[in-house]
């Protein structure tokens, strides 16, 4: 099966129904074949593959709703399947992208991709029984944007997705949760659960990766980190954290420390 291929295929499909089938299509049985994938159809096609709908803009320009309203309870879930639908396109990348890691890498993110395709399709059908559906709301693009700012290095990438942006997850997953919990949202409230624990462990691939990498490298893991977000432009992290959750998800007691610096 030739792994890279059907990530770097399924990663240019616009269509995000077809993008989480291609998915689920894959298969980690058998013999992988990890070489690098034919990529002519780029000159042909957007990376990622979009749909025309949601409109993407610039975080200022989306509207703050109430979740106490039945609209502004479907703007949020909208939100999280935006960011689930890109958390499939980011796993996608970094199989088809990169080349020279242990196949034990391209397995870890394409079970991700398959865990972020079930969280898409949970919102969405959720969203569904709120009278709306993906692409009703505007979203924005931030995710993806890092994605390009670290598309010719590995570590960067490890660093500042899933350990930085993708972690900010595990911080804000609680009180969304409660949040609908509180309008009595409970199986919105429910998703979130699921996607929290799932999520522990899918930032724990990236610290597991990031150390690999840096270790191969001769490099120090926190200075490294510093020194990457300096460079890429990172956003600085704020309270407050889910200490319990990124424990488990693998950070050290170090990194919490410079994290919660002033």
């Amino acid at each position: 099966m030739k792994l890279r291929q059907l990530a770097f295929d399924a990663l240019l499909l616009p269509v995000p129904d077809d993008k989480c089938a291609a998915v689920r299509a894959i298969t980690l049985t058998g013999e992988l074949d990890l070489a690098t994938p034919d990529t002519r159809r780029l000159a042909m096609a957007t990376l990622p593959g979009r749909s025309a709908r949601p409109a993407l803009v610039t975080p200022a320009k989306l509207a703050k709703r109430p979740v106490t309203s039945a609209e502004g309870r479907a703007a949020l879930i909208h939100s999280l399947a935006h960011i689930e639908l890109n958390a499939v396109n980011l796993a996608l990348d970094i199989v088809w992208r990169f080349d020279g890691m242990p196949a034990d890498f391209y397995r870890d993110w394409i079970g991700v991709a398959g865990d972020e395709a079930s969280h898409f399709g949970l919102l969405r059908e959720h969203l569904r029984t709120l009278a709306f559906d993906y692409g009703d709301f505007p979203a924005h693009d931030g995710l993806w944007a890092m994605a390009e700012r670290t598309s010719d290095d590995l570590l960067a990438r490890l660093a500042l997705v899933p350990r930085t942006l993708e972690a900010r997850g595990l911080d804000a997953a609680p009180a969304i949760r409660d949040k609908l919990q509180g309008v009595g949202d409970k199986a919105g409230a429910a998703i979130l659960a699921i996607i929290l624990a799932d999520e522990i462990g899918h930032v724990a691939i990236g610290n597991r990766w990031y150390r690999w990498l840096c270790a191969q490298r001769g490099l120090d893991p926190v200075v490294c980190y510093a020194q990457l977000a300096q460079r890429h432009r990172a956003p600085r992290l704020r309270g407050p954290f889910n200490l319990d959750a990124r424990r488990a998800a693998g950070f050290d007691e170090q990194e919490l420390a410079a994290l919660q610096a002033p």
